[in-house]
């Protein structure tokens, strides 16, 4: 009877409760299902910043969508043939002049869809990039995507996660890069990725500051890999964490930088109707800079079965002068925006 008390007091003391956090507002609903946002940050007028979501449908359905902060659309590309996830990155060097991308995968071409953001119109097709080349089936088909920009020499890679996959050598990393004649083209550069064998591998978030990878392994917690492919260390697995106190699936991975290795990583817990988040310190722990096992707290924004998240710091306008977070919301086909202050007051976090 002890035993039995003990272990339902301790399961009680591990849960955290979450905390409802009002939104500022919603995108617009697309046709059909969304998957993943993106956000990417005008450095002219932080205030025409975007939000980038992808439209999950095979062709012609399938779109990614540039979206204004006050959730009109500003515009689309597509066909996309099942896209899943999106990333930015900001400076690329492609024929002679630098330009800011979005990439996401598109699942049943094998590949990434590489657009050109244009400031205040949306987005410009660039390049179609295939991935996994020799795979066949689901280890052919590319889920996630997480861009990483070197601090050394200011190289762009995309690394890039499948429906399915073996321990070991899941994920793919490419450095994207101009073939010289202007053209953009995609070079591998390594394999890796510890995988469970439970669910599969979507989410990926890259922390460019601190050079750090975070993937979702969705049956077992969230795992950390050095981003840099020529790392000494970079075969070696830094953290597994995020391992208990689900309810869901482990799914979209976003980085809330506070400056100087500080901030949050944020997890979501895909639960219905209302999913949950996850917040942990990005700075590390007790046992070090790999120990993420505390969970900060959890909040929810009324979001269902929520896959990608995203999140920044930077100032985006006087109605989120610290930032946003942005959720994926099943039940209404869009992506729902987040005041940051609003998620640091209820979960009373330093800002």
């Amino acid at each position: 009877m002890k035993t039995w008390l003990s272990l339902v007091a301790l399961t009680l003391s591990a849960a955290i409760m979450p905390v409802d956090v009002t939104p500022t507002r919603e995108t617009a609903s697309a046709a059909h299902q969304t998957d993943d946002p993106s956000i990417w940050v005008n450095p002219k007028d932080p205030s025409k910043s975007m939000i980038i979501g992808t439209v999950k449908m095979a062709a012609p359905d399938g779109a990614v969508v540039a979206f204004r902060l006050d959730g009109t659309v500003l515009g689309s590309i597509g066909p996309v043939d099942r896209p899943n996830n999106v990333d930015v990155a900001y400076g690329l060097t492609l024929g002679g002049r630098k330009i800011d991308i979005a990439v996401a995968t598109e699942r049943n071409r094998h590949a990434l869809r590489v657009m050109e953001i244009v400031p205040d119109q949306g987005l410009r097709a660039l390049a179609s990039i295939p991935v996994f080349a020799g795979q066949k089936g689901a280890e052919q088909q590319p889920m996630g995507i997480g861009m990483y920009t070197r601090k050394s020499d200011g190289a762009i890679f995309a690394i890039v996660s499948r429906k399915s996959g073996p321990s070991g050598t899941y994920l793919w990393q490419y450095r994207l890069k101009d073939d010289g004649a202007g053209q953009l083209i995609g070079e591998k550069v390594r394999e890796f990725g510890a995988f469970s064998g439970s669910k599969e591998i979507e989410a990926v978030a890259v922390d460019d500051e601190m050079g750090f990878i975070y993937y979702s392994d969705e049956g077992a917690g969230v795992r950390k890999y050095h981003a840099d492919p020529q790392h000494a260390d970079a075969a070696k697995e830094l953290a597994l964490f995020a391992t208990r106190g689900w309810r869901g699936d482990r799914e979209g991975l976003a980085i809330y930088a506070t400056g100087k290795g500080k901030g949050y990583i944020i997890a979501t817990d895909q639960t219905t109707p209302n999913s949950e988040y996850h917040v942990y310190a990005r700075e590390g722990g007790a046992k070090g800079p790999h120990d993420h096992s505390k969970d900060l707290g959890v909040f929810r924004v009324g979001a269902e079965q929520t896959d990608g998240i995203e999140a920044t710091s930077r100032p985006l306008g006087p109605e989120f002068p610290k930032g946003m977070f942005v959720a994926m919301n099943d039940s209404r086909k869009n992506f729902i925006l987040v005041d940051w202050r609003q998620v640091a007051k209820g979960l009373k976090l330093p800002n």
